[in-house]
This record gives C-alpha cells, sequence and structure tokens, in this order.
C-alpha cells in the first residue's frame, strides 16, 4: 500500500511500523496519540491531492495535521496528511499581503511582517498553525479592534474531496471561500493563503498580575470595567495556578495568580489612560504592561511554545456580572483546590461581532465572552476535568450561550454541540458546500 501511494508523492510515506511515523504523526498537544493507517508528509499541494486521491479510491478517510494545537481526540484510523512541510512565507509590503504555507506557524508571520512595520492578525499563541485558527475564525489580541484572523484572508489553495486544487477567494470558488473563513471542517485542505497584515509597529499591551487577596478585587473589578471598555482595546482575564517547576520565573513560581492582559493599538500615552482603572484595581504583583513592539505581540498572553498534554473546555458566554464572578471565583479563587491550571476569560465583541463584507462562516460572533478550563494533568483526563468542568458550565448556565465557535469549544465534542455551533441557515450553508466540494465525504469530520 505504502509503495503504491509512494510512487505518486514526493514526501514521505509512512505505516505504523515505519522509522520516523511517531514524529510525523505526533501533535503539539501530547493528549492526542495518532495511529492512522497512513501518513503522508505533504511536500506540495500536488501531493495533498495525489494522497486525497488515492484515499478516495481505497475508502480511506482523510485527516489532516500541521501543528496539532487542536487535537482534542486522537486519529486511529484512516490517512492522515502531515501539512508541515508547506512552509512558504514571503511578505509584500507594497501590497500588505503575506502568502503563507499550511505548515506555517503564527509567530514566523509575525517576525516576518514585523520587518516592514506589518502585523497579521493572529491568535494569542506564536506556535499555532496559520490554516487551523484561520479556518476557525482566530480570536486573538487584536479581537475587538481588529476581528477574527479569518477577515483578513484574501484567498486560499484548497485541495477539494475529489483531489483538485483550486483557489477560493471574492471571485473564484466564492461559496468556499465564504465556508473556509470560519467552518472548520470538511471543506478541503487548504495547501497555503494570501493574508491582509496591517501598518503596526507598536502597541500598549501586555499584562498586569495580581496576588492571593487582590486577585477577587482585580477580577471584579476587570468584569465591570468590560462593560463599558473603548472597542479598541482586548483585554481578557485568566486564573493561573503556577507548577512549581524551575523554567518559570521564580516570582510566578508555584503562585496563585490573576493575569489580565491587554492590548491597544495605539499611543502610549493614551494606551496607559485606558489602562488606569485596571491598574487602579488592586495591588499590582507585577506590572508588564507598557509600550510594546509588534512583533513581540505573542508576550501578551506568554502562552507554552512547548509540547504538553492538555485538555481544554470552552465556551461563550453573554455579558457577565458580579454574579458570574462569584461563581467564578467559587470554583477557581486562589482559595479553592481546582484541578485546572488556567480558568480563562476573553473579552469579545467590538470588531469581531461584525462580520466582513459578504459574510463568512465564523460561528460565535455575537458572544460577548469566551470562558476556557485548561488542564495539564493526564491522570486527571478521563474524570476529573470533565466532571468538574460540566459542574462550572452547570453553575453558570445562565450565562453560556448555545452557540460556541470550533476554535474555541475544546471538549465535549459532541453531536449536540456541533449542531448548534453555527446558526440553522449557515450549517444548511455549510453542509451544501460539504457535499459540493467532498461528495463522497473522503474528509473526517469530528467524532
Amino acid at each position: 500500500m505504502t509503495s503504491t501511494l509512494s510512487a505518486q508523492v514526493s514526501g514521505p510515506v509512512l505505516a505504523p511500523y515505519d522509522e520516523g511515523y511517531a514524529d510525523e504523526v505526533s501533535a503539539f498537544n501530547l493528549a492526542a496519540t495518532h495511529t492512522p493507517q497512513l501518513v503522508v508528509g505533504a511536500t506540495s499541494a500536488a501531493d495533498v491531492a495525489a494522497a486525497v486521491r488515492y484515499a478516495g479510491d481505497h475508502g480511506l478517510h482523510v485527516t489532516v495535521q500541521s501543528t496539532g494545537h487542536g487535537a482534542e481526540s486522537s486519529i486511529t484510523s484512516g490517512l492522515m496528511i502531515s501539512t508541515k512541510r508547506l512552509d512558504r512565507l514571503t511578505v509584500d509590503p507594497a501590497t500588505r499581503t503575506a502568502t503563507v504555507g499550511a505548515g506555517q506557524r503564527w509567530g514566523a508571520v509575525v517576525a516576518a511582517a514585523a520587518e516592514h512595520g506589518l502585523l497579521p492578525i493572529a491568535g494569542a499563541a506564536s506556535t499555532v498553525g496559520v490554516v487551523g485558527l484561520v479556518t476557525g475564525g482566530g480570536v486573538g489580541p487584536l479581537a475587538r479592534s481588529h476581528g477574527a484572523a479569518s477577515d483578513y484572508v484574501e484567498s486560499f489553495t484548497v485541495v477539494t474531496g475529489a483531489g483538485e486544487i483550486v483557489s477560493a477567494s471574492r471571485t473564484d470558488h466564492p461559496d468556499l471561500f465564504w465556508a473556509l473563513r470560519g467552518g472548520k471542517w470538511g471543506l478541503g485542505i487548504v495547501t497555503e493563503m494570501v493574508i491582509r497584515l496591517v501598518p503596526l509597529r507598536q502597541l500598549y499591551g501586555g499584562a498586569l498580575f495580581f496576588d492571593g487577596a487582590d486577585i477577587e478585587p482585580a477580577l471584579r473589578a476587570w468584569v465591570d470595567y468590560t462593560a463599558g471598555a473603548d472597542d479598541q482595546v482586548t483585554t481578557s482575564a485568566a486564573i493561573i495556578r503556577m507548577p512549581p517547576f524551575e523554567a518559570i520565573p521564580e516570582a510566578l513560581r508555584g503562585r496563585t495568580l490573576l493575569t489580565v492582559r491587554f492590548a491597544y493599538p495605539g499611543p502610549v500615552d493614551e494606551g496607559a489612560r485606558l489602562a488606569a482603572p485596571l491598574r487602579a484595581a488592586a495591588p499590582v504583583y507585577l506590572d508588564l504592561l507598557g509600550e510594546l513592539p509588534a512583533g513581540q505581540i505573542a508576550k501578551i498572553h506568554n502562552d507554552p511554545t512547548e509540547p504538553a498534554a492538555s485538555q481544554l473546555y470552552g465556551m461563550l458566554l453573554d455579558p457577565i456580572d458580579q454574579d458570574f464572578a462569584t461563581t467564578f471565583l467559587s470554583f477557581f479563587g486562589p482559595a479553592v483546590e481546582s484541578p485546572f491550571v488556567v480558568a480563562e476569560l476573553r473579552h469579545l465583541g467590538g470588531a469581531v461581532a461584525r462580520d466582513v463584507e459578504g459574510g463568512s462562516a465564523v460561528a460565535g460572533r455575537a458572544g460577548s465572552f469566551s470562558f476556557g478550563m485548561i488542564g495539564l494533568r493526564p491522570d486527571l483526563f478521563d474524570k476529573v476535568l470533565p466532571d468538574t468542568a460540566w459542574d462550572a458550565r452547570e453553575a453558570v448556565a445562565r450565562w453560556v450561550r448555545t452557540d460556541c465557535n470550533p476554535n474555541l469549544m475544546g471538549l465535549p465534542v459532541t453531536a449536540e454541540r456541533l449542531a448548534t455551533m453555527w446558526s440553522e441557515g449557515a450549517n444548511t450553508r455549510l453542509g451544501e458546500v460539504r457535499w459540493r466540494y467532498d461528495p463522497d465525504g473522503v474528509f473526517a469530520k469530528p467524532a
């Protein structure tokens, strides 16, 4: 089987018994252990197309992985296509665009654009793959001021379920272009895309940390702050239980802290004025908020850059209030023994709530906040984390929305949640696009 496919592609074709297979299928999220029947390390769009055609001819479902950040469950069958070798990256400062291969991560795109005083509208983590973020919409540190990452796509190069390579844009295959900006699954394999960049050399950004008894007043002040926040300001608040690892700075090591992240893409003095109420909310344990080169935007969230096993449980919320804050603190406050390392609230709205001209399939634009819980201990994955997440969700049920966003939902991945992710109209339209470009159902759907 591998020899037949190997003759059709330039990249490696590996079965579970082959050397290099484990490295090829490994994900950034080590909680997922992938064991597909075959994996193809694509080196071009032509490789992807050949692999998809082969899978269709042999009755194999196709999955795709670049970085594996979103690997919530293990892939145990079918043919996986790894796109990590599709690493083209060029920046055109004249048109303020970047051409980005599916194997690239956002950190590289940010760095390349920064050389020209430009910035992509990306996610919070530098190690996340470009395609996975964009096809789910993409909510990052500038979400309220600039919108979703997918709002900035000019075109996609994509392989369909029939193994054809097509370009999707506002003028070419516009139905597929609409769907790929937020529709996430079953639409094709993106091998490259062209994105618009924004002129931005610096911003006022970073994080404020609050410790101990100051966590509650700071969180409550942040909740009040979001009710009237400037649309140019994007903030999030997370209670983080820092592990006692030597790799963590001593000032943070072993502590439970509230971090309030802040991003304002404007003058430093105005940013400082807008952040002043948050600074005044309680004594600041560590102040890492100030003028920040746009190329260092990942420092705002400072997400981990090394692979680890993790579970994410997420949802979208309607506007929250002090009753919500009380409930949130009862589950994750500093006096509570929570099994979750991170409990995060991101303020949405602003530009991310407004769809692009012509529309897109981005789900959850009407959400006011996202609420995510992250656990890192594999011994708690089977029962403790899911049970605690369920209890927390039930406790805040009156704020939880039925819709969500595929990049933010995490576990559990259920038919009910997937059915309510998009509106009824968007779901119908996505179904039509999936059938049109993958009539035989070659692309695997979420479990």
